[in-house]
């Protein structure tokens, strides 16, 4: 396994297949096969998809140590890029299907419905995330200052969640966010974990 992650051809297979929802989506939308509200259909599985490549960016980590497969931190970038593509997709969805890309209606919108105010912040907040994933920025920000930075995604967890559980409350429907909610809240505690066992340790 550590052999096959190291492969050359690993990364582009990744990143073959973090594109295919976009595939599906597009194919589906093309063939008209996406239901009978399409543009409803396409802005909420990208906000599907946003949620479930940040619940796979956030077990990059606990993964790698559990398993003790450091070969598997090649992919958390790629794959926090990914999160924030989906993120774009879905706030474009919305712009353009939704509101006609009238920009002020957008803003107006966005005052208006706290569940969509939740869910532009979080894409802000991914913002300076995705601009500063390079190595270069790395060197510029240092390596404290710009962890301090991107330690926000474990602001973005709970408010993407939060965002998707007012989505899913005007239709009653909870199942899906409960499944979402124990997934990051497991990742979460796992990280907590981590942060006071050390400190621990090191008492004893």
């Amino acid at each position: 396994m550590r052999a096959l992650l190291l492969h050359p051809a690993a990364k582009p297979v990744v990143f073959v297949l973090c594109l295919l929802p976009l595939a599906y989506l597009v194919v589906g939308a093309a063939a008209d096969s996406l239901g009978a509200n399409p543009a409803e259909a396409l802005i909420r599985a990208a906000g599907d998809w946003t949620l479930r490549f940040l619940c796979l960016t956030l077990a990059v980590t606990p993964l790698r140590l559990r398993t003790r497969t450091p070969q598997l931190a090649r992919f958390r970038r790629m794959l926090g890029l990914f999160t924030f593509f989906y993120a774009c997709l879905h706030l474009l969805a919305y712009g353009w299907l939704d509101m006609g890309l009238d920009v002020a209606d957008i803003g107006r919108d966005i005052l208006k419905r706290p569940f969509i105010l939740v869910g532009f912040t979080t894409w802000l907040l991914l913002l300076p995330l995705a601009l500063t994933s390079s190595n270069a920025a790395v060197r510029a920000l240092g390596g404290r200052a710009w962890r301090a930075l991107h330690r926000l995604v474990y602001l973005i967890a709970p408010l993407a969640l939060l965002h998707f559980f007012w989505m899913r409350s005007g239709k009653n429907d909870f199942a899906e966010v409960g499944v979402y909610a124990a997934i990051i809240g497991a990742l979460l505690l796992e990280r907590l974990y981590r942060y006071f066992t050390p400190r621990t340790v090191a008492g004893v």
